[in-house]
């Protein structure tokens, strides 16, 4: 069973990208980057926990909560489902692929077996359009893809790290759609105020100075190895969690939204996002080649950069967060 007259819509980052297919079949197609930017998605993360055996490095807001920010922006509506239960997880998505509505996957990419990269990585999403007795058909990122019906369960089932018991979705389009202007001032507004006020020390900027001192530490922790620090540089740059790729679509989200209304004055937030994303890039590149030399000082320099980057967005988003309220306090 293949959903008739579904066309892939094709991205770089896995949970905007499936979104963006679920509303593309319900006759709405934004740009990845539209979609991430009214999700609300750009933050960072620090994450070291004992159950990742390594600190995680994340370039964005906390995984499900940028599709319930895209939903909740664009006046959707959003239907998930999570079991325990293998049975009960396929039944929603046969049902629902039965019925003509592709259904968005969370799981962990490790089981896929189109993936070279053998990482347990379970905050991966892709989209489900279609099986057969074999396998089940799916969008991941910029590719259509197919993996056995049994290496997607249990990828969908994986207990671990970001994982979510089976989670399945679908979206639907409601009445008609809101002022999309009005919903990019209130995004990005949120967006800076959040970042701008993080919770915890590592999160947002204050997360990335915290990267910078605790980065130049890495070689002296406890069982880490240097293939670990390797993959770590890999995981930021190749799998789309760290920093640069999500500057990226940021940056050209601001683009976007300053084309349409130049009167938002988002054009000189957008310039410096064009200088900040490839910081990132060069991060990741310092991070792996650390891993694959030994080289500490690599790390150092990794450090400075993040202090600089650290600033940079601050400031950014300090800007956006001016001229924004421009048009949201009333």
């Amino acid at each position: 069973m293949i959903i008739e007259h579904f066309k892939p819509y094709f991205g770089q980052s896995c949970e905007p990208t499936t979104v963006g297919n679920l509303l593309q079949h319900s006759g709405l197609t934004l740009s990845e980057p539209m979609l991430f930017g009214i999700g609300e998605g750009l933050n960072f993360i620090y994450w070291d926990s004992k159950q990742l055996g390594f600190p995680f490095l994340g370039g964005r807001c906390k995984q499900d909560v940028l599709t319930e920010n895209i939903v909740k922006n664009l006046n959707l509506k959003l239907e998930t489902r999570e079991t325990a239960s293998k049975e009960k997880a396929w039944g929603f998505v046969k049902s629902n692929i039965d019925n003509g509505i592709p259904v968005g996957l969370k799981l962990d990419f490790y089981y896929l077996e189109y993936i070279k990269e053998k990482i347990h990585f379970a905050a991966h999403y892709v989209t489900i359009y279609g099986y057969d007795e074999k396998f089940g058909y799916l969008v991941d990122g910029d590719s259509t893809v197919k993996s056995s019906l049994s290496s997607i369960a249990e990828a969908r089932s994986y207990k671990g790290p970001m994982s979510s018991p089976n989670r399945a979705f679908t979206i639907t389009a409601m009445d008609k759609l809101p002022d999309i202007k009005i919903t990019i001032t209130h995004a990005i507004n949120q967006n800076a105020k959040q970042y701008l006020n993080p919770p915890i020390q590592n999160i947002s900027f204050k997360g990335i100075r915290k990267t910078a001192k605790l980065i130049t530490k890495w070689f002296e922790r406890p069982g880490i190895t240097p293939q670990l620090i390797a993959q770590a540089g890999l995981l930021m740059e190749e799998a789309g969690t760290g920093g640069a790729l999500f500057r990226n679509i940021y940056r050209d989200f601001l683009k976007e939204c300053d084309f349409l209304y130049p009167e938002l004055g988002l054009h000189e937030a957008y310039l410096r996002f064009a200088q900040i994303a490839p910081m990132w890039t060069e991060v990741s590149k310092l991070i792996c080649s650390a891993g694959e030399y030994s080289n500490e000082q690599q790390l150092v320099e990794a450090s400075k950069i993040l202090m600089e980057i650290a600033s940079l967005e601050e400031n950014t988003m300090k800007l956006l967060s001016e001229k924004t309220s421009v048009f949201t306090d009333h």
